[in-house]
C-alpha cells in the first residue's frame, strides 16, 4: 500500500507540473497538444515499462483479444474513456475552462469514494470520513458558488471513475492496458496532428518545441504510469482521497 501512496503523490506532482507545461506549447490548439502528447507519451511509456518489467501484460492482452475478439470492444471503450480526459486535460485551459475541469477533480475522489463503497464494499474509517466531509464541503461550496455543475466537471468527477470500473473488470489494471488504450487512440492522434493549421511547421520553425514536445511525453508517461500503477496497488476509497 505504501508503494501505491508514493505513486499517487508522484502522479499528483506531475499533473500539476504538466497543468502549466503545456503552456509552453504556443501556437498548437487542444487538439494538436493532445496529438502530440499520445504520441510522444508511447515510447516513453514503453521505457518505463521495460525497466518496470511489465512489457509482458501487452503481449497478455493482445492474448486474450485474439482469444475473445469481442473484448477488444471493451479495448476501445477503455481508450475512448481516456482519451477524452487526456484531451478535455488539455482542452479546458486552451479555452478558459480551466476552472470547471478542475472542479471536477475535485469531485473525482467523491464518486471513487462511492465506488468504492457500492461496487467492492470497502468501508471508510474515522479519518477518510472526515477528510470525505471537507471534501464535500468543499466542493459544494465551490458548486454553489458556480451556480450549476458544468458538463466538464461531471465528465471528469464520472468519466474518469467509470474507466477505473472498466478497467478494474476487464483485469487491464495494469500498465499493459494502459499502453494499449494508447495505441487504440493513436490514428487519432496522428489526425488531430495533420489536421491542425501548421503543427508541423511551428516545429519546424522552432526547433527547441521538439524538446517541449519530448519533455511533454516524458511527463505524461512518468505521471500517468505512476497513477494507473497507484489505482492497482491500492483500495478505490484510498485511491480517490490521495
Amino acid at each position: 500500500m505504501f508503494k501505491g501512496i508514493i505513486l499517487s503523490v508522484i502522479a499528483s506532482v506531475t499533473f500539476g507540473v504538466l497543468y502549466f507545461y503545456t503552456q509552453l506549447l504556443t501556437g498548437l490548439d487542444s487538439e494538436q497538444t493532445f496529438g502530440w502528447r499520445m504520441l510522444a507519451t508511447l515510447p516513453f511509456l514503453t521505457l518505463l515499462m521495460w525497466l518496470l518489467g511489465d512489457l509482458p501484460h501487452i503481449k497478455s492482452i493482445y492474448q486474450r483479444v485474439l482469444a475473445n475478439p469481442a473484448f477488444l470492444l471493451l479495448m476501445i471503450l477503455s481508450s475512448l474513456l481516456t482519451s477524452v480526459q487526456l484531451w478535455l486535460f488539455l482542452w479546458g485551459p486552451m479555452n478558459g475552462r480551466g476552472l470547471q475541469v478542475s472542479l471536477g477533480y475535485f469531485l473525482l475522489p467523491l464518486v471513487l469514494v462511492l465506488s468504492g463503497s457500492l461496487f467492492y464494499g470497502e468501508k471508510l474509517s474515522k479519518f477518510q470520513i472526515a477528510a470525505v466531509i471537507l471534501a464535500v464541503i468543499g466542493v459544494s461550496h465551490e458548486i454553489f458558488r458556480l451556480g450549476s455543475i458544468a458538463w466538464e466537471t461531471a465528465l471528469v468527477a464520472f468519466g474518469y471513475s467509470a474507466y477505473f470500473l472498466l478497467r478494474k473488470k476487464m483485469g487491464t489494471d495494469n500498465l499493459g492496458g494502459f499502453w494499449w488504450d494508447i495505441v487504440i487512440i493513436l490514428p487519432i492522434a496522428v489526425y488531430f496532428i495533420q489536421s491542425g493549421t501548421g503543427s508541423l511547421a511551428i516545429l519546424q520553425q522552432q526547433p527547441f518545441m521538439w524538446l517541449v514536445v519530448l519533455g511533454l511525453g516524458l511527463l505524461s508517461a512518468v505521471g500517468l504510469g505512476s497513477y494507473i500503477l497507484a489505482s492497482r496497488f491500492l483500495p478505490m476509497i484510498l485511491f480517490g482521497l490521495l
